[in-house]
């Protein structure tokens, strides 16, 4: 860490991810973002859920337009590219991005 910054990525275990979903189910700022292939978006998914792909080309410009002040839970099938997603939002201004460190199904 430098100059005293926070580079503490915020992470969640399966269990507590599906506990902050029935927490939020009502909030309309809580975005569920599953960053996997449209594919595997299609055979299962939570819904609701926005889809972006992280390996797309337009992907940094998809997440770039997204709105800061919500609060997003990131997720794909092991939490190795939600981490990706959520290191990119926080580097782009995101405060309130939690990855989930597994499958949610």
């Amino acid at each position: 860490m430098a100059d005293g910054e926070d580079t503490t990525m915020n992470e969640i275990s399966v269990l507590e991810a599906k506990k902050l979903i029935l927490e939020n189910r009502h909030n309309p700022r809580f975005v569920i973002l599953d960053v996997r292939t449209p594919e595997e978006f299609e055979d299962q998914h939570i819904p609701g859920a926005l889809n972006i792909n992280i390996s797309d080309d337009d992907f940094e410009e998809r997440i770039t337009n997204l709105e800061r002040g919500e609060k997003y839970l990131v997720h794909c099938r092991s939490g190795t590219r939600s981490a990706f997603a959520v290191e990119f939002m926080t580097g782009k201004g995101f405060s309130d991005v939690t990855n989930v460190l597994g499958w949610l199904f």
